[in-house]
């Protein structure tokens, strides 16, 4: 642990951000690294809390958070690197986008603000970077053997970085026209600045990975090809089919899905070229997100630095409660309300609605119709029912309207489907322990196997699927 008496010493002090003014007049991140001094104190109040279920219970890919903690508050900075490095590949991303679980079991949020693991891991690997201890790692032998990951979001980059790492030849292959998958396309610029992907892709290719962008598989080469090729496949797609809202009016113009407005922002950031007459605007626009979600949190943000006129956000679910409730106890995910940092920025937000229909002027988007539902109390489980409340037709004035409903599962294309590789009743890949597929020498992980998660969850998978591929390899 850190320091004894830390956590009644120091109270949480979180970095700070630009003002709203000022971080929404661009796409750039907007928070900053706390002092080293304030940093240190923030380690400080790890305590000694003898089952640290952050690490245990919280998160996924079991940071040993106490400890690295304890090296901050004693300055050993390259040692907390190595150990964090030694349990994720990537925590510059979740340091950034990562909803922190960890920080929610953490034993301090019982009935204070909790230790601020996530700031504290972002903090140890910039000084990793700054330092120039974060180096390429090539493998001191090679196998001889080939690997293909398909997919170059966090799953299959973990993935393809500890099997290159183990001796193996690694080719990712990326459909879009850029590695990083969701990472670079589906999470928005100021949460996640894409050189901080390329930054690490750089090592990757130091190391022996080779990236194929714009190769999308099942199409530009087959099935066949990969299994006379590679001696292993991993499948590391990512949950890209969203939730449709299948109402009256879906066909007119100005309803997109959450990912074409987010993905197609990103581009332009990153100096694409897309004309006018195919541009999904906000300015000038009333926007409606509907679905409560990080997805939909983006969109909020994306719009308001686009120039939206106004933003409202739609919820089907019940407005949460500010504390936690008998049935969702500490260390589990607490169920309150959440406002993010572009909600903060300005959007109205509704609970307990329901689409029924889509206005029409002119084939294109007027507005939508919601009616009210009323939910039940929440049994011991948290389980609720609602029914639709009677004579509540609510409309809404909208110009443009982004689905961010959430993803079904992986795109079941030419891979899947002429491989007859099994899914599950979500569409989901399945496994087995060793996350094989019931095609010989596939292997599946991330979205692709458990549908659209998190960051952490997805480099957690990568990095066990590796695992059992250098063992498949060793075996064969």
């Amino acid at each position: 642990m850190a320091k004894t008496t830390g956590f009644l010493e120091f109270e949480r002090e979180n970095p700070s951000k630009l003002p709203v003014e000022e971080r929404i007049k661009n796409f750039k991140e907007f928070e900053s690294l706390l002092p080293e001094d304030k940093i240190i104190n923030q380690a400080a109040r790890c305590m000694d809390c003898g089952i640290p279920y952050c690490h245990s219970y919280g998160c996924p890919v079991n940071n040993r958070i106490p400890d690295w903690n304890d090296m901050v508050y004693r300055n050993q900075w390259k040692a907390a690197l190595d150990l964090l490095h030694s349990t994720i590949n990537f925590p510059e991303f979740t340091g950034r986008v990562c909803p922190a679980p960890c920080e929610h079991s953490c034993t301090l949020s019982i009935n204070q603000s909790p230790v601020s693991i996530k700031h504290i891991e972002l903090q140890i690997v910039e000084r990793g970077w700054k330092e120039g201890w974060i180096v390429p790692q090539p493998a001191p032998i090679k196998t001889g053997k080939n690997v293909a990951v398909i997919g170059s979001g966090p799953a299959g980059l973990a993935a393809a970085q500890q099997i290159s790492r183990a001796g193996h030849d690694v080719t990712v292959f990326e459909k879009s026209d850029r590695i990083g998958g969701l990472l670079r396309y589906g999470i928005p610029d100021f949460k996640l600045e894409k050189w901080i992907i390329d930054r690490r892709l750089e090592q990757m290719k130091a190391e022996g990975v080779v990236f194929e962008p714009g190769v999308d598989v099942g199409i530009d080469i087959s099935p066949k090809y990969l299994k006379r090729t590679f001696d292993a496949v991993v499948i590391a797609a990512g949950a890209t089919i969203p939730r449709n809202l299948e109402i009256p009016g879906r066909e007119l113009k100005g309803i997109h899905y959450a990912m074409e407005f987010l993905t197609q922002q990103n581009k332009l950031n990153a100096g694409d070229h897309i004309p006018e007459e195919k541009r999904i605007s906000a300015k000038g626009k009333h926007v409606i997100v509907i679905g409560g979600g990080d997805t939909g949190s983006d969109c909020v943000g994306t719009s308001k630095r686009q120039g939206a006129l106004s933003i409202t956000q739609v919820e089907i679910l019940p407005q949460p409660p500010k504390e936690r409730m008998e049935y969702n106890t500490w260390p589990s995910w607490p169920q309150i309300l959440f406002t993010s940092s572009s909600q903060d920025e300005g959007c109205e937000r509704h609970w307990s609605l329901t689409a029924k229909n889509f206005e029409n002027t002119d084939g294109t988007v007027a507005g939508i119709n919601f009616t009210k539902l009323d939910w039940s109390e929440p049994d011991k489980n948290g389980m609720r029912k609602f029914v639709e409340a009677p004579d509540t037709n609510i409309f809404m004035k909208a110009d443009l309207i982004l689905l961010a409903m959430g993803f079904l599962h992986v795109e079941h294309g030419n891979l899947v489907k002429e491989l007859n590789i099994a899914t599950d009743n979500r569409g989901n890949v399945v496994v087995d322990k060793d996350y094989k597929t019931t095609e010989p020498g596939f292997f599946a992980t991330g979205d692709s196997m458990t549908g659209a998660s998190l960051v952490v969850r997805a480099i957690n998978h990568g990095r066990k699927v590796a695992a059992s591929v250098n063992q498949f390899l060793k075996e064969k």
